[in-house]
This record gives structure tokens, sequence and C-alpha cells, in this order.
């Protein structure tokens, strides 16, 4: 079909749009915007953009590398006067690295200035807040920088602003499998979750070492950070999905007996993996001799049995919660969000494996800003031990106020292992974690859970009034089954039904489909008893979502004011990743993921029916100026254009293709 006749069948669907009436657009989910404002979608040819979403399969393929040609590249890098020594460009000294000869950076200062890209406009992130620049020469506006002001260090620039990092010692600890979590294997131990397993490799540990210590451990989940998992699953053509059976949950009254041993050795749970004797003593790490957690147990039996009124509680009622959100629910994002309204802020999905396996990429999930008053983590894991060591771990590390367990994430790659919504199948599990975690750390315990695994098959009811005895202070329903992924609506009936049954100790939160400060009213004056209201895919279409809520009032925002917003998210993330090349286009990268979630609002001022539902889709229309205009394009060219004007020029061959689906409204995973 060539253009021409495309255009005129484009034409014809725009026709039609502008003959419907805005309850019939509203019927069929797509937005009514006014008939002033609609244009035909703009033509775009095959050969076009390859950074456009239409060609992402192809773009991905061809990008794929191994690990050996990505490590050679990185070590070509390296060895580039671009990549000038991080010492040397902060004091413009080239005998400032203490390393000389032997630094993996290059050295020739004067080659760096001759091939530095051209200084972006604007000022230095850094020094407009009278502080020193980290970067020094490297820093992309070091035209801005005062003379006379030194540059500062990386390190202690975060301090002032970031928390929880790893501590360098424990990471090796973590390396080597040598950190000791004595909280968490007792509390295992009374719970009957330490038996017959951790004997046996502890046997044949003895015969190689004589210094043991306790395993990070048990299970590894074989996965990558949180992003890539978003990426690999939403590749996948979704079919029936795979169920985990139901007849393999062990049996309550044998739990101290044989659970651990099935679990464990046998290989009978979800992940039908055969465990041997061998493999355990590589999969688990060196166990704590049995007197020296008898002893553990025997002094911390106290603080192992916390009564509830000695936990630390945290009252979320009427507070708004931004959900914590793959890929785009960063530190820069979550600041923005807070500077417009959010009281409750929580880190990306983390995996607990990972965690313990001291990996820097998933470590930087639990990053917090000072800002964010109220902070949680959100911890994803399959079995009750590597859970109860990842809390105990981040207890020590870290300085959060709740940290939550993710039961309801539907990816598959996690779903498959028996995390995430795969619990839901197995209430006995979900119980033995939340004991383990609750049991050993004096800060709030949540779970966020969806309705069911299936579609028509919901199982929280059935458990929710016990929720509350395991040890969780709140507990947050995603109105859709796992099955469901986004489509369809969330079902709020069934919320509230769960919050009903739940007991007054425990906090229910409600989420899915908000999108106005009428949604949020909606549901909290349909169900007193729910505690607050998770705002996710909302916030990440219009963070502004916040203050329309607080100030009860439909915003319309100009294109203007939307632009500012980025602005603030820039700053922000040349704070949080660096103003240096690399820190300038990682923020560039978060920044187009972010877009191609915003270009779904439509503006108040455009629209017939009021307020707009997160459902529609909306048509190619023109905005009241140029920048709205581009701002409503679902094309990722455009999106680098928006990207252009607060960055400056991306780098040769630069292409983006989203890791979500978003922009395919039409897909039934993305509803």
């Amino acid at each position: 079909m060539d253009e021409s006749s495309v255009e005129l069948v484009e034409g014809a669907k725009a026709t039609e749009r502008v003959e419907k009436t805005p309850e019939e657009l509203v019927a069929k989910a797509i937005a009514p915007v006014k008939r002033e404002f609609l244009r035909p979608p703009p033509v775009r040819p095959s050969n076009a953009v390859v950074s456009d979403s239409k060609s992402t399969p192809s773009t991905l393929v061809k990008e794929k590398k191994s690990k050996r040609q990505l490590k050679r590249e990185r070590r070509q890098e390296q060895k580039s006067t671009l990549n000038l020594c991080p010492e040397i460009a902060k004091t413009g000294n080239v005998s400032a690295c203490p390393y000389n000869e032997n630094c993996r950076f290059s050295h020739d200062l004067e080659g760096y200035k001759a091939r530095k890209p051209a200084d972006l406009e604007g000022n230095c992130p850094f020094t407009s807040a009278d502080r020193a620049c980290p970067y020094g020469l490297a820093c992309r506006f070091s035209g801005t920088h005062k003379d006379g002001v030194a540059a500062g260090s990386v390190t202690l620039q975060k301090k002032n602003s970031e928390i929880n990092g790893l501590n360098k010692d424990v990471q090796k600890l973590l390396w080597k499998n040598k950190k000791r979590f004595p909280k968490a294997d007792a509390k295992l131990k009374l719970l009957g979750l330490l038996g017959k397993a951790n004997s046996k490799i502890k046997a044949c540990e003895d015969k190689e070492e004589g210094d043991l210590t306790v395993s990070n451990g048990n299970h590894a989940i074989n996965d990558n950070s949180c992003g890539n998992m978003a990426t690999d699953s939403d590749n996948k053509v979704e079919g029936s999905p795979k169920l985990p059976e139901e007849d393999d949950e062990p049996r309550p009254m044998k739990k101290a007996k044989s659970a651990v041993d099935e679990e464990y050795c046998t290989g009978k749970e979800d992940n039908d993996a055969s465990v041997k004797d061998k493999d355990l003593g590589k999969s688990h790490a060196q166990i704590e001799p049995e007197s020296t957690i008898d002893n553990i147990f025997t002094e911390s039996d106290g603080s192992l049995k916390l009564h509830p009124r000695e936990k630390k509680l945290i009252d979320f009622r009427e507070k708004l919660y931004l959900a914590p959100l793959t890929t785009v629910g960063n530190l820069p994002f979550r600041r923005v969000c807070k500077m417009l309204g959010a009281d409750v802020t929580c880190g990306e999905m983390a995996m607990c494996t990972n965690l313990l396996q001291g990996q820097a990429s998933e470590w930087a999930l639990l990053r917090r800003h000072s800002e964010e008053r109220l902070f949680g983590v959100q911890i994803c894991g399959a079995y009750p031990d590597t859970v109860a060591r990842t809390v105990e771990l981040i207890d020590q590390e870290c300085e959060v106020d709740f940290i939550d367990i993710n039961m309801g994430c539907p990816i598959d790659i996690v779903v498959d292992k028996g995390a995430g919504s795969a619990l839901l199948m197995k209430p006995m599990r979900m119980k033995n974690i939340v004991e383990a975690a609750s049991g050993i750390v004096d800060r709030p315990i949540t779970i966020k859970v969806r309705t069911g695994f299936s579609e028509g098959r919901n199982r929280v009811d059935s458990f929710i009034a016990d929720i509350g005895q395991w040890g969780a202070s709140a507990v947050t329903i995603h109105g859709r089954s796992r099955q469901q992924r986004y489509s369809k609506l969330a079902n709020w009936e069934y919320i509230y039904q769960c919050a009903r049954k739940a007991p007054d100790s425990l906090q229910v939160q409600g989420n899915g489909d908000i999108f106005s400060y009428l949604d949020w009213n909606k549901h909290k004056s349909a169900c007193p008893e729910l505690s607050t209201c998770m705002i996710a895919r909302g916030a990440l279409v219009k963070p502004w979502i916040f203050t329309e809520i607080k100030e009860q009032r439909h915003w319309d925002i100009s294109s203007g004011e939307r632009l500012n917003i980025l602005k603030d998210y820039v700053r922000c993330g040349l704070e949080h990743w660096g103003s240096d090349t690399k820190g300038v286009e990682t923020t560039r990268h978060f920044l187009l993921e972010w877009l191609s979630y915003t270009y779904r609002y439509v503006p108040v001022g455009l629209l017939d029916v009021i307020p707009q539902q997160l459902n529609w889709r909306p048509p190619s229309y023109f905005g009241r100026d140029d920048l709205e205009t581009l701002m409503a394009s679902d094309s990722a060219a455009d999106w680098i254009r928006i990207s252009e004007m607060l960055l400056g020029k991306v780098p040769p061959g630069f292409t983006f293709a989203p890791k979500h689906k978003s922009n395919a409204y039409d897909r039934a995973e993305n509803g």
C-alpha cells in the first residue's frame, strides 16, 4: 500500500472518529478530544527513524552482544582519551592519580580537551546550588564552573543527599558467601525452616573447612535486574499461564519435620528442580555450626517474639503513596513526585538473590534521597530463608521506614522461579516468608499482592484475616489477577470486600487505575476501611496527580509547566547519575523511558469529557501550541527531540526503544 492509500485510510478513520459522539468514543475507550483539535495520524514511512517503537525487535536483535564483546568494548573505551581519569578530571593535574601508569583510565589531559564534546546549555546542577562539582573537567557544564571552586568528591556529594549505599567490606563478604545472618537463621530455626537439608550440607562442608559461616541464600533465582525483567517478559507471547501446583504445598502439620527437607532436597516445589546433596553444597554457602545457632537462638529469643506494640508502626491513612515502579520509578522520578505532593515513596523492586550476591546494580535500587521523608524498599523472593536474610541485611545496611515484599509481580521470569504472583498459590509459603521477615526486625513489614493467579479465581479474601497475625503491618491489593497483567479494569469491588474482611490492625491499601482526584475520592468514600490508595501508572502519565488530589481540582496544565517538570527531572537525574557524558546519557535514557508514558496524557482543555481515564487511547490531535503537540506524539523520534531540548544532541548512531509496551494500547497485556 502506497503512502497516498495510507493517507486515505487514516483520513477515513479520523472522519469516523469526528462523527462519533463523546459517549460513543468513551464506550470504545477512546479519549473524546474536541473536534477542532483532531488531526489525521501522521504517516511514517517504513524506513523511518530506527528509534521508533515499531522497529524495536530488529533493533534489539542487532544490538545484542556477548559478554566477551561487551568486555572488549569496555576495555577499548577505557583506553580512549575521552575516558579521562576521574582524579585528573577533578584536579586538572596529571600527577594527581595515585595509580600512575597502572591506572586503567586515560591520563592524556590535552587529548581529552581536544576531543571533549561541547558544553551543554545551562548551568552545572552542582555549582548552581553553591556546591563543588564532583566531575571537574569531565562535567558537560564545566564552562559554568565558578573560578576558584575546587572539584569535590562524588562520594561526599552523595553523602549530603543520598543514603543506603552498600559498604564495600560487606559487599566482599557477600561475594565470598561469608556474611553471617544470626537473627534470620535463629528465626528460621524457630519456625522449623532450618532442618535436615542444612545439617547435611554442614556435614559435607565440615570435611572441607573448619571455619563455617552462614549462607547468603539457599535458592538462587537466575534473573537480571528488574529493569531487564520487564523487557524479557514483555517480548514473550503470552499464552495460557503456567499455574503452580497447589498439591505440592507442604502441610502445616508436617512443616517442622519434613517441609524443609521436601523444599530443599527433593525439589518437589513449583520450580521442579531436583537438588542433590553435592549441588546443595554449591548453591548453599557455608552454614553456621549448630551450637552457635542454638546460642544465638537462646540469647535473642526475647527479641524474636516481639509483641505487635513493640514494633514500629506507620500510619498510611490518607497519605498519597507512590507505588514502586520498575525502571521509571527511580530516585530522580521519586524526587519529582515528592515536589508535586507525594507523601510516601518506595524504591524499585529488588530481587533478594541479587542483593545477597552483593550486586551493585541491585543495591542501587535501594538508594534514598534526603527529601524522601517516608520511604520504603520493595524486595521479591521465593523462599523464607532468602527473604529473611535479605531483610536482616537491609535492616543493618539501610535506613528505611518499612520493607515491602512483592507477592504480586506478574513477570514470567519471576513467576517461573516461584516468586511474585506464584506465591498466591502457596499461602503456607507466604505465611512462612512474612513470619520469618517480620520476626527479625522492628521495622514494619508490608506486602503487595494481586487478587489471584488466574482470572476468576481470587484468593486474597481467603487469607486476608490471617495476614496481620503473620506479622505484616499493611497489605496492598492490586485489583487484577496475574493472568490479566494490566488488561481490563481493576476490580475495586473485590478490594473493598477484602478491606472489610481484614482486621482493624491490618492496613489495607487499594491499587489500580487511579488517574484523577475523583477516582481517589470515589474509592475512599465507597470503602472507609481502606487505609489509602496506591498510585502507579497514573503517576507515570501525569505525576501532578498528587497535586490534583491535595488541591481537589483538575489541573489544566500547560505545555510550559510540563516542560518545567521535565527540567526538574533532568536536574535531579544529573545530580544522581552525574553531569559527565556518561551521566548525561543515562539521564537521557531514563527520561525517554518516562516520555514513553507521558504522551498518553490528554490536556483537560482539549477533552469533551473529564476526567481522562487511564484506559483511554488518545487519538492524534493538535495541541494548543507546538510544544503540546510534540508532547502528544507517540513517536520515539519526537521523544528524542524533547530530550535534545533538555540534554543536547544525541550521540551519533543513537537509537531508543522503550522496555515496556505502554505505547501499544491495543495489546491485551497493556490494556
